[in-house]
């Protein structure tokens, strides 16, 4: 958010000039904060900070959802990579805690909350416009602490990333029917990519997905859902948070990995390591999958 400051100045008493407001409160005053000049009305409110500390800002954000205001959260530093931190900085539960608002309708009867995981700067322009286009809920955007690699292109990256408002899209889409479906979101989708390249590389036939929303995905219709996540193919999701975060996209012949205990006090690229985020981990889990959903195609033969 610093970014602003770019292009205006700080709100200060005797000068409201400014469009920034900085000022030394809790995460939770600050959201409640938002939601008053949200309530007022005549402009737009966002506000940022660390994910870990949106359990500080949770019963704003709830009421944020309830009264159908547009402020828009932008959290960073979303996993376990914000390592030198400490586990008490890292989030693990916070994803799946959030996207429950997304799950929830308001008194409309409409999506109580937008939440967003973009998973390279492409989708994130793609997700602030969904975020400033959303009148009627409160928005989250869940953004990386890391660097992240930008997702592959069939020409122009800012093109192939307006799927993403569909919350979800092909980042590579198999040529027929795949051998598996590999699902993820954020910083994940680079790790499922690379993985990806390498098992075409040797003649499978593989679909990476990113999923920056399950709630908008879950708005589109049967025909799009079913190619973008085909029924009866083995599904692999990847998570830095709680497997639950992909567990309703994965389907009968699917398994998420996850992150379920909280995190170590050490720099990203070796909780990485540690942890299993990296391609050879990958690799061994799609293999292990694979083979596990073989063994349950012979016994469903059998029967």
């Amino acid at each position: 958010t610093d970014g602003y400051l770019k292009k205006t100045t700080i709100f200060k008493k005797g000068d409201f000039k400014g469009r920034f407001l900085q000022a030394g409160v809790s995460e939770l005053t600050m959201a409640g904060v938002m939601n008053g000049i949200a309530l007022h009305g005549a402009c737009r409110v966002a506000g940022g900070t660390f994910f870990v500390f949106s359990d500080f800002q949770k019963p704003a954000t709830r009421l944020a959802a309830l009264q159908e205001l547009p402020v828009i959260y932008i959290w960073t530093h979303d996993a376990f990579r914000v390592g030198e931190d400490g586990p008490t900085h890292e989030p693990i539960e916070q994803e799946a805690q959030i996207r429950l608002l997304e799950k929830m309708n308001n008194l409309s009867g409409k999506r109580s909350m937008l939440v967003l995981r973009p998973g390279d700067v492409h989708e994130t322009t793609i997700a602030w416009k969904l975020a400033l286009e959303n009148t009627k809920s409160p928005s989250a955007l869940i953004l990386t602490r890391q660097n992240v690699t930008d997702l592959p292109s069939k020409g122009n990256r800012f093109q192939d990333a307006q799927q993403a408002a569909k919350g979800a899209y092909a980042v590579i889409e198999s040529e027929g029917k795949p051998d598996l479906v590999l699902v993820a979101n954020g910083s994940e989708v680079s790790l499922l990519v690379e993985a990806a390249d390498k098992l075409i590389a040797k003649g499978k036939k593989i679909q990476v997905v990113s999923v920056i929303s399950e709630g908008l995905f879950r708005e589109q219709d049967e025909a799009y859902q079913e190619k973008v996540l085909p029924f009866g193919i083995p599904t692999l999701g990847w998570t830095a948070g709680l497997p639950v975060n992909l567990q309703g996209l994965v389907g009968h012949l699917g398994h998420v990995e996850g992150m379920e205990r909280f995190g170590a006090s050490a720099p990203y690229t070796v909780l990485d390591q540690k942890f299993g985020f990296h391609v050879d981990n990958v690799l061994a889990k799609i293999e292990e999958h694979l083979a596990k959903m073989s063994k349950l195609k012979e016994k469903l033969k059998a029967l």
